[in-house]
């Protein structure tokens, strides 16, 4: 075995420390310099055509065991025409909360579902007074998506139902009528899914996170884990249409809120925030096969989770990562943009219905596959360069590693903005990172130098 001097010792002692102290400079830096004032957190991009009405913003925040990060809030956010801010709603009552999908009533007010606590509380709100019209808490950990459906009916997404006596996942899709305070129909994904779908049963299993009514009677659905949307008839409970499938990425990965449209000659259609994809697609069924018609956004966006076709056209997205909504053109034109922080979920265009109202891609002769372009690229919004997950997919294009490390950076890209203090930037946080796996190498080390040290000792003494 090769032994150290106490000299050599010294010297490597001396070589750690200044590599851990170099990675972490940066961070340090950063730290020391940091002025939150000059943190986008509710700021104007890019508008050279003003928006059709108001845009109502929910920002799902990072909450941890309760508590929300104050410098990542959770909050509803109104912007007006131009990017002018104006109001914000932020609900502590009964803890901190999560603002997931927020949907305008036929009353003006808005449905909106907010888990805390470890329940979800489901209320309308009245935008003017900034009051609740009326509440229901309901014993579900995490409902992203409810869904008004006409006769003082809401159905509700949910997910991580999780039956631990029977180990098996009770993920569901409920109908709760407010005049009955009764839940008057159920419908179980365990009953029209195998088993083994997405790995087999665990405690976020679907991870069902939309629910929209599409004509009489009928439901689409966007059970996340499974990389597929449905549509499901609520008096036979059948699946009548389905777009993609469990680990089909190439059509759909970990997709959010996709909207059902129907083109001026029948045909159905789908548009989908492609979240895992990075982009936003939209589908047209033709002679019984699902065919891409529109994709937009690849390479820029960062997990966006709401796409709305508007009346004029344009679709109004929500670029979460990036922390920004956007209403870009058919060929991926910003014309009005707002950033805000943290994390957006869900933005509605008042006055345009609660999901998408506007003509198919092919309707408008625009199908193909388009960049965005035209973002002003503020802070909140990223535009520093590929980072650390671009960088890392250019290094491993076209080799044997391509695969695992394209998923190894979609996976950085989409969880680190959540751990990552708000000072920080990405490479940051790589080298913080670095330096904290050399200092568990360097503390490995010393252990063993002082094992064989106590045991060099203890031979002496018994000789």
């Amino acid at each position: 075995m090769t032994r150290f001097s106490l000299s050599q010792t010294t010297v490597v002692r001396g070589v750690a420390l200044l590599l851990v102290l170099g990675l972490l400079a940066p961070s340090a830096v950063s730290a020391l310099t940091y002025d939150p004032g000059e943190e986008t957190s509710l700021e104007q991009g890019t508008v050279t055509s003003p928006a059709n009405g108001s845009t109502v913003i929910s920002t799902q925040g990072y909450t941890f065991q309760g508590n929300t990060n104050p410098k990542k809030p959770a909050r509803l956010i109104s912007v007006g025409p131009r990017g002018d801010l104006k109001w914000t709603h932020d609900d502590k009552v009964d803890g901190s909360a999560w603002f997931f999908d927020v949907d305008p009533l036929p009353n003006g007010n808005l449905l909106v579902s907010s888990p805390r606590a470890g329940d979800t509380l489901v209320f309308e709100l009245n935008p003017g007074t900034q009051q609740r019209v009326w509440e229901k808490r309901f014993n579900m950990t995490d409902t992203h998506d409810v869904a008004y459906i006409g006769e003082n009916r809401i159905a509700i997404a949910n997910m991580r139902e999780w039956n631990e006596s029977a180990d098996v996942s009770d993920d569901r899709i409920v109908v709760y009528n407010r005049s009955t305070d009764e839940i008057t129909w159920e419908w179980y994904f365990k009953n029209h899914f195998p088993a083994s779908t997405d790995g087999g049963y665990n405690d976020d299993w679907s991870h069902v996170n939309d629910v929209d009514p599409v004509g009489e009677n009928r439901l689409l659905l966007s059970p996340r884990n499974f990389d597929q949307a449905i549509v499901v008839d609520m008096q036979s409970k059948e699946i009548v249409e389905r777009l993609g499938s469990d680990d089909e990425y190439d059509v759909m990965r970990e997709q959010h809120n996709p909207d059902w449209l129907v083109s001026e000659n029948g045909t159905p259609t789908i548009l989908v925030a492609d979240s895992g994809n990075n982009r936003i697609v939209e589908y047209a069924k033709e002679n019984g096969e699902w065919v891409r018609t529109w994709e937009v956004g690849t390479g820029s966006l960062n997990w966006p989770r709401d796409a709305d076709r508007l009346p004029n056209g344009n679709t109004l997205v929500t670029d979460t990562l990036n922390h920004r909504v956007m209403e870009i053109t058919p060929t991926g034109e910003v014309v009005w943009e707002y950033y805000a922080t943290w994390g957006p979920y869900d933005a509605e265009r008042i006055g345009t219905g609660p999901e998408s109202s506007g003509p198919t891609i092919r309707d408008l002769n625009a199908s193909g596959t388009y960049a965005i372009t035209g973002s002003a690229n503020l802070t909140a919004g990223g535009g520093g360069g590929v980072g650390f997950a671009g960088r890392i997919r250019a290094t491993f294009a076209g080799t044997a590693l391509e695969g695992p490390m394209t998923e190894f950076a979609t996976r950085w890209a989409h969880v680190t903005p959540w751990l990552r203090p708000v000072w920080m930037s990405g490479w940051d946080f790589v080298w913080a990172i670095g330096a904290g796996l050399v200092g568990l190498l360097w503390a490995g080390s010393e252990l063993i130098v002082r094992r064989d040290r106590i045991a060099g000792g203890a031979k002496r003494l018994v000789s």
